[in-house]
């Protein structure tokens, strides 16, 4: 199904807040995008004559399976550029979110098979987030924030929870890298701060907000 680059933005905002909130309004997704409620509404009656979403007034939105694929596959497009743009055009985390943002649009599903042949089949783009499948079906990652967790138990960093470029700077900044372990030692009771040992070996402070923002899986 052909769509515009405001549909295709319309169902990944969705496809997001969902993942969150399931009752998810017109006016979250007002928010979510920074638009006009009346504009949103007529574009959420569009999707919804095209079979890409469910719209009842007063009840929350919800996709279609048919919109849910459509989506995931916008998502597939997205992460696979993000992946391809850091391993083979030397692209740093932080750098390549807008690209991407860019190029999920082409209409060319030879293009996203080739990069996908070319880069092996990844299962994750470089923030850890889950690639979609060829049929737009996105595998659940089980992870917890770094922020949720006890002291003693080893962690291993597995993705972030925000592409926010200042956020992935930190995070380079801390020579904190997708892969590495990570043992909380004191979660500070007045600003929920976090002191951990990063691979056993480099102690570190975390700020809450960073915490929030680590997923993190048990070792």
């Amino acid at each position: 199904m052909m769509m515009t680059l405001t549909e295709e933005n319309y169902l990944k905002a969705l496809f997001h807040l969902s993942t969150e909130n399931p009752a998810v309004s017109v006016l979250d997704l007002s928010k979510s995008l920074d638009i006009k409620m009346p504009t949103v509404n007529s574009m959420v009656k569009k999707l919804a004559a095209k079979g890409l979403v469910l719209y009842e007034k007063y009840k929350p939105l919800r996709l279609t399976e048919e919109g849910r694929r459509s989506a995931g596959l916008i998502i597939r497009k997205h992460r696979l550029v993000e992946m391809f743009l850091v391993e083979k055009m030397g692209f740093g985390w932080d750098e390549v979110h807008e690209v991407a943002e860019q190029l999920e649009h082409i209409q060319s599903p030879k293009l996203f098979q080739k990069i996908d042949e070319i880069l092996n089949h990844p299962k994750v783009d470089p923030h850890g987030s889950p690639i979609p499948d060829e049929k737009g079906v996105i595998a659940v990652q089980n992870f917890v924030a770094l922020s949720e967790c006890t002291p003693g138990t080893l962690y291993r960093f597995m993705a972030v929870g925000s592409s926010d470029d200042r956020f992935l700077r930190q995070i380079d900044r801390l020579g904190f890298r997708l892969g590495d372990t990570i043992r909380i030692l004191e979660t500070m009771d007045f600003d929920r701060s976090q002191h951990v040992i990063i691979n056993e070996n480099t102690p570190q402070s975390f700020s809450h907000q960073i915490s929030a923002n680590i997923r993190v899986i048990a070792v």
